[in-house]
């Protein structure tokens, strides 16, 4: 249309008037008119092609093969979002879950918590009331009562070394400040120099003696008090562990002699295997702790016999050569079982020996 209506102008006369100037012609307003529609209708299919041009984020797929009718476009905007919506969802799933299986951990544990502890506690009142049956091993129960009775014993001796080791530190102090007064009383007194010599002298000695006593009997509690709430302690922490067993062994030995009493449908054959494995588990738990509380009693015995034979021997070797006024007896009693006094000045600690 345009070619026809560009070759029409071209061939077309344009008359001039007398002073030179164009005439208008008819034709002259439809060919402008012709020229601005097509104009403008260029003007539409290039801002047509510029909006409706290729978007980056979009993408053009055909079907039907080349030159289709088909097509749609599909923002890649809508499927990234998409792909981000999906991921985010699926990790907040996997949270979910992770989250609810730590819950649900934590629930069995309680629960199985709260039945051991329900069974035990009915089995402990029945014993009480002597309604339930408990296992009783006759030997190794004296020989557990025969320790706690043991342990509280020491545990008097121990106290009363201490109160001895007080008393004569305190005897000590006393001693040594009486010496020391008499000195100064000697030097001021010259008509009772003498005399106030001798007894500072006595004090001294004795004083000295006492300090090596001392060592002697802090030695021995040291040792005593190692035995009673160490040794011992630990021993007894076994037992207790062994009886905490032996409880839920009868518990569930009770609940499974119940269950073998009941009916012997499906439902109780199910529990009855139940309560069959766990019986077996307690009973191998108490075994064991059984075991491990008669080797422990039986080198505490040992370990115990021991001790208290070396520390009953430097006790009466140091008294009696203190009282006895032998002071080379005493060192050498010292010497027999590696005791080191701490010098005068050394009562507190160093920095170093308290890290």
């Amino acid at each position: 249309m345009t070619d026809s209506i560009m070759s029409k102008a071209a061939t077309m006369e344009i008359p001039i008037n007398s002073n030179g100037d164009t005439g208008t012609l008819p034709e002259d307003d439809s060919l402008e008119q012709a020229a601005k529609l097509q104009w403008s209708l260029d003007e539409k299919d290039l801002q047509q092609v510029m909006v409706s041009g290729p978007n980056l984020n979009e993408t053009s797929i055909v079907s039907g093969g080349y030159g289709g009718a088909a097509e749609g476009i599909i923002p890649t905007s809508s499927i990234k979002g998409s792909n981000m919506h999906h991921s985010s969802s699926s990790s907040s799933m996997m949270a979910e879950e992770a989250t609810r299986g730590v819950a649900v951990e934590k629930l069995e544990t309680v629960k199985k918590w709260g039945l051991n502890t329900y069974k035990c506690t009915k089995q402990m009142i029945s014993e009480r009331f002597g309604r339930g049956s408990r296992t009783v091993d006759l030997e190794l129960e004296a020989q557990i009562e025969v320790l706690r009775d043991t342990k509280r014993k020491y545990e008097n001796v121990l106290r009363l070394a201490r109160a001895l080791t007080n008393h004569f530190y305190n005897m000590v102090q006393t001693q040594h400040a009486l010496g020391d007064t008499f000195a100064d009383l000697s030097q001021k007194s010259p008509e009772l120099r003498d005399e106030f010599g001798y007894n500072a002298e006595t004090q001294k000695l004795l004083c000295k003696n006492g300090e090596t006593l001392l060592g002697a009997i802090n030695f021995f509690v040291s040792s005593i008090n190692t035995l009673v709430n160490k040794t011992m302690e630990d021993t007894l922490m076994t037992i207790k562990m062994y009886e905490n067993a032996r409880l839920e062994f009868d518990a569930y030995r009770s609940d499974l002699e119940e269950l073998s009493l009941g009916p012997r449908d499906a439902v109780a054959m199910a529990r009855i295997d139940a309560a069959q494995q766990q019986y077996q588990v307690q009973k191998d738990k108490y075994e064991r702790l059984r075991s491990d509380v008669i080797i422990k009693l039986k080198f505490l015995e040992e370990n115990k016999v021991k001790v208290m034979h070396k520390q009953l021997l430097l006790f009466h070797n140091a008294i009696s050569a203190y009282f006895a006024g032998n002071q080379e007896q005493l060192e050498q009693t010292l010497k027999q079982f590696n005791i080191k006094l701490r010098p005068p000045g050394a009562d507190k600690p160093s920095w170093l020996e308290e890290q």
